[in-house]
């Protein structure tokens, strides 16, 4: 999928998508009801006159007004400030419709299912524990809905998970949802961040939690990854660091994983060291002489759709006679990692534990 980084030229049958953030502008929006909702809150307003009205009476204030009927939301109006929009949230939107998986996955996990009228582009098998309400929300499109399939659906709320989810060139833009009073969110990862890290998912977790009005959700969902993360580390500890290449895709050049990224912290929390630790980037492009170089004893191979499948992956290493010295082809110890594993989300932790286990199985017999 597209979201926003160059990838080199890839020796498989579909190209991969990018994936460096890109900056926006700061744009402040207001919070604007969906035009969907403007015939029923007029209709609201004339019934609930008619019927105040036709009653007669009503609670009278000291300066003898009439008392509003409208009772604020615990914790609300809320402001939020993502990716230089400024949105100020009178009460948890109630109808949300995610582009891509890991954004679904978040509202998921922090038990909003109820809110969820529609998601799109489901680039991976979801996490055992949300599949079964995954499943039951309405599937929009299977890669970016268009601008119009949104509105279908009748959302008050777009949370993306990749740039590409508010393309502009698409139809999709922020303001074109803001024009229409439908408020947006954009995964912080795609803020113009130069370093993403295991905090990113935790203030990710934690601001959702803010929107929907469920911080108390959101501080339970954090402590159990947290503790998910203290306990493989625990089961490491003392353990050689395994070295680790991650190979994204690419074939004249390796496009790997950098040390200003969210995957090069999952390697090391889970026992291993990124070879390419000192690329400074969240992503970047190498030489199949440095990866030679650098001996790695693990290569672990990203899995997302449109960058070739694993088996393609694996078939391409193996067949370089330059890489069959490395360790890692040598002894064909490869590990798969789905692509919304590695991004800011709910699903970093589990990868730390599930990178672990295949780094030092023997610290989990």
């Amino acid at each position: 999928m597209d979201d926003g980084t160059h990838r080199p030229f890839s020796p498989f049958p579909s190209l991969p998508p990018t994936r460096r953030p890109v900056p926006r502008p700061r744009v402040p929006e207001p919070r604007r009801a969906p035009r969907w909702r403007a015939a029923a809150v007029a209709l609201s307003t004339v019934l609930t006159a008619a019927l105040l009205n036709g009653c007669g009476a009503g609670a009278q204030g000291g300066d003898g007004g009439r008392r509003t009927t409208a009772t604020s939301v615990r914790g609300f109006p809320v402001t939020v400030d993502n990716c230089g929009v400024s949105t100020t949230y009178d009460e948890p939107p109630s109808r949300v419709v995610t582009i891509h998986q890991h954004p679904a996955e978040l509202m998921l996990a922090l038990g909003l299912k109820d809110r969820m009228a529609g998601t799109a582009f489901p680039d991976s098998a979801v996490l055992p524990a949300y599949r079964k309400d995954f499943e039951a929300v309405p599937r929009l499109a299977d890669k970016e809905p268009s601008f119009e399939t949104v509105l279908e659906a009748e959302p008050d709320f777009v949370y993306g998970g990749y740039g590409s989810a508010f393309a502009e060139n698409e139809g999709r833009s922020r303001k074109a949802f803001a024009d229409a009073g439908i408020d947006t969110y954009l995964n912080r990862e795609y803020c113009g961040k130069d370093r993403v890290s295991m905090d990113d998912t935790y203030d990710e977790i934690r601001t959702i939690g803010t929107i929907f009005g469920v911080p108390e959700r959101a501080d339970a969902l954090i402590a159990g990854l947290k503790r998910r993360i203290r306990a493989t580390g625990e089961a490491v500890e003392g353990a050689p660091a395994v070295p680790v290449f991650v190979y994204d895709s690419g074939d004249k050049s390796a496009f790997t994983a950098g040390g200003k990224g969210l995957g090069s912290e999952i390697i090391r929390l889970a026992g291993g060291r990124n070879v390419f630790a000192d690329l400074d980037a969240v992503f970047g492009d190498v030489s199949w002489e440095q990866v030679v170089a650098r001996r790695p004893e693990v290569i672990a191979i990203y899995d997302y759709r449109g960058s070739g499948s694993v088996e393609q992956k694996k078939r391409y290493l193996l067949s370089q006679p330059a890489l069959a010295d490395v360790p890692a082809v040598k002894n064909r110890r490869f590990v798969v990692l789905p692509l919304t594993a590695t991004l800011v989300g709910v699903r970093p932790p589990y990868a730390v534990e599930d990178l672990a286990r295949a780094l030092h199985p023997e610290r989990f017999r």
